[in-house]
């Protein structure tokens, strides 16, 4: 008789597919997939925002080419910094919002799962993202279906055991039950679930973490529950300075490492509060980047962290 598979998915993983995982927001960086933007960024106009998600006032211009200048600087002090950058190749000239891959694809602890965006304009970039995976080896887990949409910056892990889950117009309640059944099967224990605000769409609209005792929130949009998961694992929540956040995305950063960042440029309060605690943060000019309604961690999509210890729960 054949002998059985004993081993856990897991534990198979790195021989077969490579060394791939994700299991917070903070472990030492590796491996991100990005989209360097082409011609889908191309003769966009204030007109089409609102239809696209753009974030582009009055007077503004969208420069193709000034995109491309700092998502090329973000990805130079990625792989400054030792983070393998994997691009995302063919895109849809259709999918403006492509280079925002943290919304497509999910890092977990034993592949990606890929999203199903909740806007129509979005929905076939998913495609490009799962054929840029799997050309590296990454396995895909999940790939939300049926009339479940879910993207990806809806789910920040806290640590192996827990992750803050956020539903509203970018997931619904099939995409969450799709999603939350997979990370329960990898042993994922504790789901903080919460209604992200309308105005925010993501959690990293509202939340990041720089350390590990270090996380920065927007008091006005963060529920209790997450002061709460964070504060009994030995955080300090520090609050972010309305208008940094409101006007400039101050939330929206990348640990590199643990207490080390890279965040947007021009957020000078948060950058003290986020120094005073310890953390090192890099500046990166991002200001074209955002009119398209994202920030560095919109841009980056996580293959592979270090692993860290799961946090003791004080109750």
């Amino acid at each position: 008789m054949a002998e059985q598979t004993t081993n856990t998915f897991r534990e198979d993983l790195p021989k077969l597919y490579g060394d791939w995982g994700v299991d917070s927001e903070i472990g030492k960086l590796r491996s991100v997939l990005m989209r360097r933007p082409g011609k889908e960024i191309e003769n966009i106009t204030r007109e089409d925002s609102e239809r696209l998600a753009f974030v582009m006032t009055d007077g503004d211009d969208y420069n193709p080419e000034l995109v491309r200048k700092q998502h090329d600087e973000v990805a130079r002090i990625y792989r400054e910094n030792g983070v393998q950058v994997n691009y995302v190749e063919e895109m849809d000239e259709s999918c403006p919002n492509a280079m925002f891959c943290r919304d497509l694809v999910l890092g977990t602890p034993e592949g990606v799962i890929m999203a199903r965006p909740g806007i129509a304009v979005r929905v076939p970039e998913v495609k490009y993202a799962a054929q840029a995976a799997a050309k590296l080896g990454v396995p895909i887990i999940k790939t939300v279906n049926g009339t479940g949409t879910f993207d990806g910056a809806c789910v920040f892990w806290i640590d192996r055991e827990t992750v803050i889950f956020g539903t509203g117009t970018r997931c619904n309640q099939s995409g969450y039950d799709q999603v939350s059944g997979e990370l329960y099967n990898m042993g994922v224990k504790n789901i903080y679930t919460l209604s992200i605000p309308r105005r925010l769409k993501h959690l990293d609209g509202m939340l990041s973490i720089a350390d590990h005792d270090v996380a920065l929130a927007f008091s006005r949009s963060t529920p209790e529950i997450v002061y709460e998961a964070l504060e009994k694992r030995g955080f300090r929540v520090l609050e972010i300075p309305t208008l940094e956040e409101r006007d400039n995305l101050a939330a929206n950063l990348v640990a590199l490492e643990p207490g080390k960042v890279l965040m947007p440029a021009g957020n000078p309060l948060t950058k003290k509060l986020l120094t005073e605690a310890g953390v090192e943060c890099i500046e990166v000019d991002i200001s074209e980047i955002k009119k398209g309604g994202g920030a560095l961690h919109c841009i980056t999509a996580f293959l592979k962290r270090d692993s860290i210890p799961v946090y003791p729960v004080k109750e």
